[in-house]
């Protein structure tokens, strides 16, 4: 049954294509028709009950005031951003370098295989994060230096640095550990200049999985790496690499690594391989992991203590920000706007006291009623925009009396006083008690990046994570990637032979 109609890309040559969403034996599929190549039919999701319970979730519209490009071709063929975006940038990406000491066959970088050299200068870089922070109505807020691997600048530390002197409030760098795990004072120098994260590459906890999709065992050094960082203070954020039969029988062992270094680890944001890089394209359906797939696996996994239901995508705690941004008479600077079927997530607690070997996962929809806490934060926003007197005053009063009502306490964590962070939350807007849940928690997240196989216009135009390139253009991650990446590097690189 067809479920809509939307635009795609040929996986071969790269044109825009028109095609069909449509579910099928419980599936969800994309289909469309090249006239050169023929008819590709891929997996878009595993589960259709799933993907149409987070379809609900519809995220608000955000439209950049100041497009850096104008409007004259058809989606996505003019990335830039345009006016048609239905979103602010949330996350700016920076690729400071395509050199890197790896040669990752799942990278969708793809990097050092082009036999160019691309490495914007400092200026460059500062006006790109200028262009980031100059969007309208909404400068972006986080940025994240990506490659290539950024480390193997030498002026990595001076980068994070001039990004604070930008006026971003959050730095972090995709890395893949080794140069953290071989020079001991580089997490200090980082942290110093005012990193926030190492987004870290961790694809198990053996080394097998590292062999298959990095070449090379790395387990040693990403350990080493987490050690570094954990002696100064420096939070990790684990990111694996998802291939079916690779390390998808490690989900739940990496989550527990997670808790187990929870000290400095805050959350894993698992990604399923994206088929823009290297990897061969005749196994896209034997390698496809899909979000429903992804938390099927935490299911079956954790015995059922984190059931697919407590997963949720990032839209639906948009009510949090609108409620706050209500309180303070505006409307929220930043909110998770991107398209329902872009990502999911959810919190986690561990429980302890049940003994070695039997730790107890308390997903934070056992003992928060999160539908209808959202549900009542959309009512009170309602409330506080229609005004009146007293108006915020008497919200914060029914909040401090209601709030408590959607949490379980019998099923809440020990120790965590949940009732009280989320009053400091809500009505104080605290970010210490904001440090305070996560610090108790781990947010298990999936962004399922998209590649030619299954890409979908409809997700474009709702990306909030964009690349800056140095030509003052802004890119959604996945056009990209599947399409203006090799473009960008060409323009702005020069051949590796005229490098001394």
């Amino acid at each position: 049954m067809k479920i809509k109609d939307t635009n795609s890309l040929c996986p071969e040559c790269g044109k825009p294509l028109k095609a069909e969403v449509y579910d099928e034996g419980g599936k969800v599929f994309i289909k469309k028709t090249c006239d050169e190549h023929g008819e590709f039919i891929n997996t878009y999701w595993s589960d259709d009950e799933m993907y149409k319970r987070v379809i609900s979730y519809e995220p608000s519209i955000t439209h950049i005031e100041n497009p850096s490009v104008d409007n004259f071709a058809k989606c996505p063929a003019n990335c830039g951003l345009c006016s048609k975006h239905e979103t602010s940038t949330v996350l700016g990406l920076i690729d400071v370098t395509n050199r890197c000491n790896l040669r990752c066959p799942v990278c969708f970088a793809n990097a050092a295989a082009s036999g160019r050299l691309y490495e914007p200068t400092q200026d460059e870089i500062r006006q790109m994060l200028r262009n980031l922070r100059n969007l309208k109505p909404n400068p972006c807020p986080a940025i994240q230096y990506a490659g290539g691997e950024p480390t193997v600048r030498k002026d990595i530390v001076e980068l994070v640095e001039m990004a604070k002197e930008e006026g971003f409030t959050h730095v972090q760098i995709a890395t893949n550990g080794i140069r953290l795990a071989k020079r001991e004072n580089l997490a200090k120098e980082l942290k110093e200049a005012g990193l926030n994260t190492v987004y870290l590459a961790f694809d198990g906890v053996t080394p097998e999985p590292y062999i298959n999709n990095r070449g090379k065992d790395l387990l040693q050094f990403k350990l080493d790496a987490i050690e570094n960082c954990r002696k100064v203070g420096l939070g990790v954020v684990l990111v694996p690499t998802l291939i079916k039969g690779v390390n998808d029988n490690q989900i739940g062992e990496i989550i527990k690594f997670a808790f187990d270094h929870s000290e400095n680890i805050y959350g894993v944001n698992f990604q399923p391989v994206s088929f823009a890089g290297r990897t061969p394209s005749d196994q896209v359906e034997k390698q496809r992991i899909t979000i429903p797939d992804f938390v099927k696996i935490i299911e079956e996994e954790t015995d059922g203590q984190v059931k697919t239901t407590d997963f949720y995508p990032p839209s639906f705690v948009e009510p949090i920000a609108n409620f706050i941004g209500a309180l303070d008479g505006e409307k929220p600077r930043v909110t998770l706007n991107c398209h329902q079927h872009c990502g999911i997530a959810t919190y986690i607690f561990r429980d302890k006291t049940e003994g070695q070997g039997k730790d107890k996962l308390i997903p934070i929809t056992k003992f928060v009623d999160v539908e209808a806490l959202t549900e009542k934060l959309d009512e009170y926003s309602e409330r506080l925009m229609a005004g009146g007197f007293g108006i915020k005053k008497r919200v914060l009063a029914s909040a401090t009396k209601n709030i408590p009502s959607f949490v379980n306490l019998s099923e809440t964590p020990e120790g965590l006083d949940i009732k009280k962070i989320l009053f400091n939350v809500f009505a104080k807007r605290s970010y210490d008690a904001l440090g305070d849940f996560s610090k108790d928690s781990m947010l298990i997240s999936c962004m399922h990046f998209m590649d030619p196989f299954n890409f979908d216009e409809d997700r474009v135009k709702k990306c909030v994570i964009h690349y800056a390139t140095p030509d003052g253009r802004i890119i959604p991650f996945c056009t990209m990637n599947s399409m203006y990446r090799e473009s960008v590097e060409k323009e702005f690189s020069t051949p590796l032979k005229s490098k001394k």
